[in-house]
């Protein structure tokens, strides 16, 4: 049963008309789990009754914030009953596990009936159980879209935008499979949604809401589309545990922070490259372990600092660089910083955003086959040398500061609620100030609808 938080109060900032019951479902993954939370408070802020149904381990956080905790199922710890050819117990797959969630999901949307429910890209028992009960549904994405635009690279490969139409061609062509992949998936979300008593859909993405999708990321790493009428990019949505300041080290030498993914790369690799790589260079280095005890020894050089926690919160406005493994939300937490970041994915959609972040111009990455000592210092000291990577990241960081991505989706969430026009996420437009595009030939883009002082985003 949900475990009921303060009644929320309404503040000045609070959004015009009555609360809302609010029902936000996020998988528990930090990097879907903290932009849902994030955006629970921007909710709750506004004055509304906020649930979030999220994994057990956020269950503290989430009631601090002053928001109502229900756990969601974690079925992928356990085997369905129906055992395998040999006799074992078989493990859930990704729908069957949302039939299941969709099913103990739909008695707390039968109680609570919220006026609307907003779902984690990866967490469709929420949304099943709202239409099941014609609850109006929104989606959170919490990174950049996955969905491709015309001539587009596929998605997670890491590749850039193509420049020329021959490249696009390729690409379109590229896509043939992965076309045939999303229409094995409709066909298996279809049958999911037949067992818990929904109709069939005709489109792929169909975990995606078409009535409302927030795209929870910078515009600025967004390639230039047409946009749909009900998808937005409204911002990276930030959040992080509470943690203790930290000392950094003495000195006037740029600060180095080494900030690796919690769940990829094992070994530290990273990490142990960074500390070879760093130990001689003129630089300050800070890195973190999170919490992930490494296999063999850390060399420590004298210029640095490990420990095995950090606030990524307040210690990235004091660092020079970034460097990390691009999961997103440590991206766009440097960028929203103004912290130009070197970017080495190792896995999933890792390679997509460093890919991103090459083309907005606002850092380097580094392939997962080069992360090694020498490549990786040769990366932080091109960062360090050329300031149009700086002054990249820190245009970034000036479009946060005047752009609430919080209030910006609580907004959309509230006009959906209230059957209101949601308009159009993005335009494109001329810069004021003759910025060029991004290197790579991206375009300029502006958020329509709320963004009455456009500025250059790219």
């Amino acid at each position: 049963m949900p475990e009921q938080a303060p009644s929320p109060n309404q503040t000045p900032g609070s959004s015009p008309g009555p609360s809302l019951r609010v029902l936000l479902g996020a998988f528990g993954d930090p990097g879907h789990a903290f932009p849902m939370i994030a955006l629970g408070r921007a909710l709750r802020a506004r004055g509304h009754d906020v649930t979030l149904q999220t994994w057990g381990r956020w269950r503290e956080h989430v009631k601090a914030e002053g928001l109502t905790f229900t756990p969601a199922p974690e079925y992928s710890a356990f085997p369905i009953p129906s055992p395998d050819a040999n006799g074992r117990p078989r493990p859930l797959d990704f729908y069957e596990a949302v039939v299941y969630a969709t099913r103990d999901t739909l008695p707390l949307v039968e109680e609570m009936r919220p006026d609307v429910v907003v779902h984690d890209i990866l967490t469709l028992g929420p949304s099943l159980a709202a239409e099941l009960c014609s609850v109006p549904r929104a989606t959170l994405i919490p990174h950049v879209n996955p969905e491709a635009g015309p001539g587009f690279p596929i998605y997670s490969f890491g590749a850039r935008l193509p420049r020329s139409g021959v490249g696009r061609a390729v690409w379109e062509r590229a896509h043939l499979p992965v076309r045939r992949g999303l229409e094995s998936g409709r066909v298996a979300l279809n049958r999911t949604r037949e067992q818990v008593g929904l109709p069939p859909l005709s489109h792929v993405h169909g975990g995606t809401s078409r009535e409302l999708a927030l795209v929870a990321t910078f515009p600025q790493l967004e390639y230039p589309r047409p946009w749909p009428s009900h998808v937005h990019v409204v911002g990276p949505l930030l959040w992080e545990p509470p943690a203790d300041e930290m000392e950094l080290p003495d000195g006037d030498d740029p600060l180095v922070l080494i900030a690796p993914s919690t769940s990829q790369d094992p070994d530290h690799r990273l990490l142990h490259a960074a500390l070879h790589g760093l130990a001689d260079a003129p630089v300050r280095v800070v890195a973190t372990y999170n919490r992930r005890l490494p296999s063999r020894p850390l060399p420590v050089p004298d210029n640095a600092h490990v420990v095995d926690w950090l606030s990524y919160e307040r210690t990235m406005p004091h660092s020079d660089v970034v460097v990390c493994h691009s999961g997103h939300g440590t991206l766009v937490r440097a960028l929203a910083c103004g912290r130009p970041v070197v970017a080495c994915p190792v896995a999933g959609d890792m390679n997509e955003n460093a890919a991103r972040l090459d083309w907005a111009g606002a850092g380097v990455r580094l392939p997962s086959r080069f992360i090694s000592p020498r490549p990786l210092r040769l990366a932080v000291e091109r960062v360090l040398s050329d300031p149009s990577i700086g002054a990249r990241a820190r245009e970034l960081s000036a479009w946060v500061s005047t752009h609430d991505a919080g209030a910006r989706a609580s907004e959309l969430i509230e006009q959906l609620a209230r059957n209101e026009t949601l308009g159009v996420g993005l335009e494109p437009f001329s810069s004021p100030l003759g910025i060029p595009p991004p290197s790579g030939g991206g375009g300029v883009m502006r958020l329509r609808g709320w963004d009455s002082n456009p500025q250059p985003l790219a």
